[in-house]
């Protein structure tokens, strides 16, 4: 079976495996499947040659429909806005890319975000269709994210991770916490909460574990040091709003607030701010640090 072709921005198609049913047509069986997507606009994808078989041919209107054909199509967001703000490449090589990100913008396509992502636009910017992030940071968090760029060498540097033998540091601004002696590590057990996305903490053995300290004060916010020891989902987040503060303009932790369209003078005031480790293959220490900055309330 031949690889599908890659997508506008060298990202990896969806696949549907054809289940049973009564559909004349490839589709009929889509429109039924994904009600949210309009059949004028399957079938202005196909037209492109959007759609495709295990084999990579254009799939049309009139295929038939043929339980387990194998269909790959590429999701896109056609009123997709454009995020006003740039991501900068501190380091290239042959195996590696650090880039600095900016607020708002995801590291992959997620939800209505499907271009404008750290992703597509280092694929656009370096052509290199084999870039892949070795780890992840929220769409609403700025700073530091590392990519392979060489899927030869790619276990090698994804093993930092899983294995603890890379850094991390951050910075957040967050409401003054006079009556906790400083550093501490804050442990405890997160677990999936209501709704699907938010995280909580809960009774029981500890899953989640990070170090905090203060690197400045000022009246009613400091800019705290925070070290995640595991790297559980919105760990940091939960663990100030836990211990009295939420970091700085957070539109889940503690309550869910919806952040208006184009909302972009308030961001979450959280930054990956430095990556440290020993390269895997020569050995070599290397040390990043993002340029952006946060202000202090």
């Amino acid at each position: 079976m031949r690889k599908p072709p890659p997508g506008i921005d060298g990202l990896a198609a969806s696949t549907l495996q054809l289940p049973p049913g009564s559909w004349p047509t490839v589709l009929d069986c889509l429109c039924e499947r994904f009600p949210n997507v309009a059949r004028a606009q399957w079938l202005e994808r196909m037209a492109r040659g959007r759609v495709v078989d295990g084999y990579g041919n254009a799939l049309t209107p009139q295929t038939p429909h043929r339980v387990g054909l194998e269909v790959h199509y590429y999701r896109e967001a056609p009123d997709e806005v454009a995020i006003p703000f740039e991501e900068v490449v501190l380091h290239a090589d042959e195996h590696l890319l650090v880039a600095d990100k900016p607020h708002f913008l995801p590291v992959t396509p997620a939800g209505a975000h499907v271009h404008e992502t750290l992703l597509g636009r280092l694929i656009r910017r370096t052509g290199n269709h084999e870039l892949a992030p070795l780890h992840r940071i929220d769409r609403e968090t700025a700073g530091l994210v590392l990519f392979s760029t060489n899927p030869r060498t790619r276990s090698q540097y994804q093993a930092l991770f899983r294995e603890r033998r890379i850094e991390k540091q951050y910075e957040a601004i967050a409401p003054a916490l006079p009556g906790i002696a400083f550093p501490c590590v804050r442990s405890s057990r997160i677990v999936e909460g209501e709704p699907f996305f938010r995280m909580q903490e809960v009774d029981g053995p500890p899953n989640s574990e990070t170090g905090i300290d203060v690197i400045e004060r000022a009246d009613e916010h400091w800019r705290y040091a925070l070290t995640p020891i595991t790297g559980r989902k919105h760990q940091l987040r939960v663990h100030m709003a836990a211990l009295g503060a939420p970091i700085a303009n957070d539109p889940v932790y503690p309550e869910v607030w919806h952040r208006a369209a184009g909302d972009y003078p308030s961001p979450l005031q959280l930054l990956a701010k430095g990556l440290s480790f020993v390269d895997p293959l020569d050995g070599v220490e290397r040390v990043f640090s993002s340029g952006f900055t946060l202000r202090l309330l």
